[in-house]
Formats: structure tokens, C-alpha cells, sequence
């Protein structure tokens, strides 16, 4: 089971996080949908924090 840190969507199958991204933020691993990392894929490039989302 997968959460997205930025909206809460929950994922009960592992195979449907396969498309997700993962980052790692002051030594914290994040996790975010499909969704939420195509709508902020230039702030993830330009690894801006998501608080700055």
C-alpha cells in the first residue's frame, strides 16, 4: 500500500505505484502519484522542495 505525500491518495496495489515518482527531501523519502507528479514535474526537475509547490 502506497501514499502520495502531497494529495493522500491511497493505493492498495503495488503494481498501479509502478508510475509514481519518489524523491528524497531532507533525508526523507516522499512518494506522489501519478497525478500529482505530472501536474509538478518542473518543480521536481528543478528539485524544488515541495513545500514550495
Amino acid at each position: 500500500m502506497a501514499t502520495c505525500d502531497f494529495c493522500g491518495r491511497v493505493e492498495p496495489d503495488d503494481a498501479a505505484t509502478l508510475s509514481w515518482t519518489v524523491s528524497v527531501e531532507n533525508r526523507r523519502r516522499r512518494t506522489y502519484c501519478d497525478e500529482c507528479s505530472r501536474t509538478h514535474l518542473r518543480a521536481m526537475e528543478g528539485k524544488l522542495d515541495s513545500e514550495f509547490w
